[in-house]
């Protein structure tokens, strides 16, 4: 089993989870669990690999997965009852499956042939877009897309780190640690200090600023 296959496990697992804990928030019952856990789970890989005209879709070609995703909604019932608790912990699973996901995501790219630049952004959309969908879901603006403590550009990061370390040859294990760790610490401080990108706003009563 390679280092890809490991980390796509896992992070289907984590983002599963955190699909699982964010539908809790909402009080939903296991269908609804089951159909966050399995939009965060694999909507952002279904997007790369439509772009990447990878077939069959990665979970179809894998059926364990969504039967693991299944698997963790319905062991979730016992716990969601203590997600005041649990709450505090979100952030964990939510920094970690994103990692998982985009250095996933920006591996199979490059083996796919694209350019650099366009596998780290389809990285990016595999790390990002699940989130996205369970958000939409459970009836929020989706975090990415309004002034919040950095994401996307958190992966954006780590993916960078990822093919730098294997633009110099370094094993790929170290490479992809070195892109998890940056991920995970990034959006990690990000949400502990609120870093967030200056909003775009429409400029009223005036003319816009010249260029």
């Amino acid at each position: 089993m390679t280092y890809l296959v490991i980390i796509e496990y896992m992070a289907v697992i984590v983002a599963a989870i955190y699909g699982v804990l964010l539908a809790a928030r909402k009080g939903m019952d296991i269908m609804g669990v089951f159909a966050v856990a399995f939009a965060v789970a694999f909507g952002g890989g279904t997007l790369r690999d439509l772009f990447l005209d990878r077939t069959p879709l990665f979970w179809i070609g894998n059926p364990h997965y969504p039967m693991i995703v299944f698997g963790i909604s319905l062991l979730s019932g016992p716990f969601v009852h203590h997600i005041a608790r649990i709450r505090p912990l979100l952030l964990l699973p939510d920094a970690l499956g994103m990692a998982l996901f985009t250095l996933i995501g920006t591996a199979y790219a490059m083996e796919s042939g694209t350019h650099p630049f366009v596998a780290v952004m389809l990285g990016v959309i595999t790390g990002t877009f699940g989130g996205v969908l369970g958000d939409v879901i459970c009836n929020e603006v989706p975090s990415l897309f309004v002034p919040s403590p950095l994401n996307a550009t958190c992966a954006f990061t780590g993916a960078w780190v990822y093919l730098g370390m294997q633009h110099f040859a370094l094993p790929e294990r170290y490479a992809l640690l070195a892109g998890l760790s940056v991920i995970v610490a990034f959006r990690v401080a990000a949400v502990r200090w609120n870093w967030t990108l200056p909003a775009v706003r429409e400029v009223r009563g005036g003319k816009p600023p010249s260029i």
